[in-house]
């Protein structure tokens, strides 16, 4: 399963051609796919007559094959006789890679706190409450990456766990120093002092909501939602604080 099909996301993407233009084109019976909801990002070669369309439905990876005489679709993956799925690399390159791009650079533009030094090689994104231990347990887990200077860990604060948990993150995010603040609760753990705002600025919470918006965009529920970018620089995504095998994947060799 490919990684991103673990988000419910719905997003718009840009392809080699205008969605215009494609809909111009499309054959009825693939035009009646996309009356019943499903988005063509593309379409691609297929054998024995068959045409391909790399589509996205219900924020997953589709591929339609419309047969030769253009009045039929078939929906699913299809295989060639050694076993490969040709659907694979069409959905990949049409549908995933632009969708990684634009979750990457929806994060980039989010309030995030930083951990670790700015020009660190590799960065890692993941969704925080100052209320969820197994952010604190990632956070532990990541030190010796970041304290050499191979990570920066950037914490999209949001507030979902307990109800002071938004007066909490809005703290962190109004301090004079957020990074400072941060490394101070996070190494407390247990005994951390940060108290929540009672009265959360307007810009603050403005920030918070943008956070939270992209979470719930994302079909995420819970905290620590992890995203890194793989050998490939393919978005790759960790739910939960990872096990410790899963650690250089996510954050490089050590």
């Amino acid at each position: 399963m490919h990684p991103l099909l673990k988000l419910p996301l719905t997003l718009t993407f840009g392809l080699l051609a205008s969605q215009a233009a494609m809909a111009e084109t499309l054959p009825k019976a693939v035009q009646q796919m996309e009356a019943k909801g499903v988005k063509i990002k593309g379409s691609f070669d297929a054998p024995n007559g068959l045409r391909g369309y790399a589509a996205e439905y219900q924020n997953r990876g589709m591929a339609l094959y419309l047969t030769p005489d253009g009045k039929h679709v078939l929906v699913g993956s299809l295989f060639d006789e050694q076993g490969q799925d040709l659907s694979e690399a069409p959905l990949e390159k049409l549908v995933y890679a632009p969708m990684s791009k634009e979750v990457w650079a929806k994060m980039e533009k989010t309030a995030w706190i930083a951990d670790g030094k700015a020009d660190a090689p590799r960065v890692v994104y993941l969704f925080s409450d100052p209320n969820c231990p197994y952010c604190n347990m990632f956070w532990q887990q990541a030190r010796p990456w970041v304290e050499s200077g191979k990570v920066q860990l950037r914490h999209i604060m949001v507030g979902i766990i307990r109800e002071d948990s938004p007066g909490k993150s809005a703290a962190l995010l109004a301090s004079n120093d957020p990074v400072k603040a941060l490394l101070k609760h996070e190494s407390a753990g247990k005994a951390s002092s940060l108290k929540a705002l009672e009265k959360i600025p307007a810009a603050v919470q403005s920030k918070l909501d943008g956070n939270q918006a992209l979470m719930e965009e994302l079909g995420l529920a819970a905290t620590p939602a992890i995203f890194y970018l793989d050998e490939q620089q393919q978005l790759q995504t960790q739910q939960g604080a990872p096990r410790p095998e899963m650690l250089g994947k996510i954050l490089g060799k050590r």
